[in-house]
């Protein structure tokens, strides 16, 4: 099993419009081999930034990379630098295999 987490820092009063793009956007994940399971999560807030991580599972660490090769990955991320203003600084990407 491998686990992909992205940690975005959104800009205190951005929450609900952040909320609503992943919301209202197409994943084209359950249309990729090995994908499991998504959630946004949403984390603490500091005062001025909200950490909210993406998680997503995968049956196994080449699942994921064949899947940021793919088309999919392409149709599903063509729109996200047009989104900076939400931001604090780049996404913050995490990878982890299962251990145990």
């Amino acid at each position: 099993m491998y686990i992909a987490m992205n940690r975005f820092k959104i800009f205190n009063g951005n929450e609900a419009e952040f909320e609503q793009i992943w919301r209202g956007r197409d994943s084209y994940l359950n249309e990729v081999d090995g994908f499991l399971e998504f959630y946004l999560l949403k984390g603490s807030s500091d005062g001025a930034t909200t950490v909210y991580a993406s998680h997503t599972k995968w049956k196994s660490k080449s699942h994921f990379e064949l899947w940021t090769k793919s088309e999919a990955f392409r149709q599903a991320h063509k729109v996200a630098g047009s989104r900076k203003k939400l931001y604090d600084g780049h996404p913050v990407f995490e990878g982890f295999e299962s251990a145990l």
